[in-house]
This record gives structure tokens, sequence and C-alpha cells, in this order.
């Protein structure tokens, strides 16, 4: 079958390097502050991302990560797609703004969409806000379904005694750290099969940008969390504590791993914890307002027609962030 083609030259998609970071934030940036611009937040500007947080999103992409150019080499646009073992989504994307409209977008989608069942996933998914009806409705005509909303609060750092021990993963020697990035494995493929967060897991050690918090039960691994501490805007101070990946057996464990996560956030002077609540687990969402958590903003969640995200048993909770 013959890839429709976008108007116009367009050259790619070749490999993102990190030498491609502040040109692919000029792009996020502006294509952005357009799109809010056009959703009537006429005062807002999206500010450029940490270079440390591209370096993470592109490591971790691999050669998921492309960018197509014009005639002159320079980014027309970007598509980054990740894979955690058989989970499978894509972001950010974003389009030139004088390349909008010419049907490059859907072009790098479908690349994208390629790619990842490629890697054999079994989910498809991305977010996007809620509002842009345009942006649900164009990727509905690629075949996303939405599906329920990703709700992102966040509740205050504290100093605090937590029930049992927990464990930060990078205070650990090596060979222990490696054992236990295993066990998180081992525990998350026994209620997803197939998912595997170990390359995050490792990568924001080896950056230097967060860290993982276990806690335990019986000596058995009861939940774990992966954050980042490091700004997500370039230049701006660190003022949240922000989890990407969260697995809890029930939720006791989903409580002692929103302590350590305080602690942690007050330990490093960061003033609050931010985490990215998929709703479909209404009693994390419960948890999280007993917390005092506040709302902040909202993603609407959706996954390819064929390739749904993964439900892990009844009382568990996965929150699997699917923006960098």
């Amino acid at each position: 079958m013959k890839m429709w083609r976008p108007e116009g030259a367009l050259r790619g998609p070749r490999q993102v390097t990190i030498k491609d970071i502040a040109a692919l934030n000029r792009v996020f940036s502006e294509a952005f502050t357009d799109r809010y611009r056009r959703d009537g937040l006429v005062g807002v500007r999206v500010p450029q991302l940490n270079p440390a947080i591209w370096r993470y999103a592109i490591e971790d992409a691999g050669d998921g990560a492309m960018r197509w150019d014009d005639e002159r080499g320079t980014i027309v646009a970007f598509n980054v797609a990740h894979h955690s073992g058989v989970e499978g989504w894509m972001g950010p994307l974003a389009v030139r703004n004088d390349r909008q409209g010419l049907g490059v977008g859907r072009a790098i989608v479908e690349v994208a969409i390629e790619w990842l069942r490629g890697q054999h996933v079994r989910t498809i998914g991305l977010e996007t806000m809620p509002r842009t009806v345009e942006n649900i409705g164009f990727y509905g005509r690629l075949g996303f379904l939405p599906q329920y909303l990703t709700i992102t609060l966040t509740g205050n750092a504290r100093a605090q005694r937590v029930r049992g021990k927990f464990l930060l993963l990078g205070e650990l020697p090596p060979d222990d750290r490696a054992a236990h990035v295993a066990r998180c494995r081992t525990r998350l493929d026994h209620s997803a099969p197939g998912y595997d967060f170990s390359r995050e897991l490792e990568l924001t050690w080896e950056l230097g940008i967060g860290d993982t918090v276990v806690v335990e039960r019986d000596d058995a691994l009861a939940g774990f969390a992966l954050w980042h501490s490091a700004p997500l805007a370039d230049a701006r101070p660190a003022d949240e504590l922000r989890v990407l990946k969260l697995f809890a057996d029930s939720d006791d464990a989903l409580d002692r791993l929103l302590t350590a996560l305080e602690i942690c956030a007050a330990r490093l002077g960061i003033r609050r914890v931010a985490v990215r609540c998929q709703t479909s687990y209404a009693a994390a969402y419960r948890l999280l307002m007993k917390r005092d958590y506040r709302v902040r903003w909202t993603d609407l969640r959706m996954t390819l027609e064929g390739y749904p995200e993964t439900r892990v048993p009844e009382g568990e909770v996965l929150f699997s962030n699917w923006e960098i």
C-alpha cells in the first residue's frame, strides 16, 4: 500500500539526537503557544522545555524519536514515540506553524503508529487537551478513540513519618539497584503482562533528574513510583516533584507511596508533588482528594482502535504518564 504524503517537500523521518534539542524546543514552544491562542488563551506563552527532560525523552524513545525536515534541512515536525514493553504511546509531537493544515500532522502520526506496531506493542495511546476539539477530531479520524481523563493533581510536600520503610533506588549500590529494578519489572508484569518500565527507571537515575521510591509489605514489593524533580521548563526553578510511573497493589500501598513522595519532595526543598491520575481508578482519585490534593490540569486519554490500554486487577493502581 502506497503511503499518503502531505503537500510540499517533507524529508524524513530521521532519528532525533540530543543535538536537535534547541531546534525541537523552538518548534515545540511556538506550536503549542499558537494552539493555546487558537483555543482562546491569548496571553499564554508556552516555555521551552528543560534540555535535560528532552534528553530523557529522546534517549527513552531511541529510534522512535523522529523528525521531518523541509528542503533546507530545518525541522518541520517531530514525533517522539515510546514503548515500555508492550505499552506504546507518542508525545510530544508538533508541526511547525507555517506547515500546519497541509497534512504533515497526519503523516507523522501514521509513521509513529507503524513504528509502534513494529515494536509489537498491545497499547498505542496519546493524550491531548479536552478543550481542543480540533485535536480530538483529528486523532479520531486517524482511528483513536477517546477513553477517560488524566487529571493532574498536586499535594504539598511534607516532612512526616511513614508507615514502614521506603527505598530510593538511587541511594542503593549498583547491584542492589539493578536487583530492585528487576523486582519492579517482575511485579508489574504479574499485573500488566508485558509492561516494563526498567529503561525509564534506569535512565532517570543515570541522568540525575529524579529517582524511584519503593514500598514493601512483608518483604514483598507492594508498589513503586518513578519521579522527576528536574524542572520541566527551561530556566525555571524546581517547584514540583512529578510522578511519571506508579504501581501500587492496594490503596494502602498507594497511600504509603504518596507519603514517601511528599517526604522526598520536602527533603529536596520542593514545594509540592504532582500526580497524573487516570480517572478509571476511582478509588485512587478519592484517596488523592482525601489527602487534599488539588486539581491543576486535565488531559484526554485516547487509544488507537484495536490497541487498548491494559487494566490491572481490581484494587490495584497503575498510573503510566503519557507525557514527559
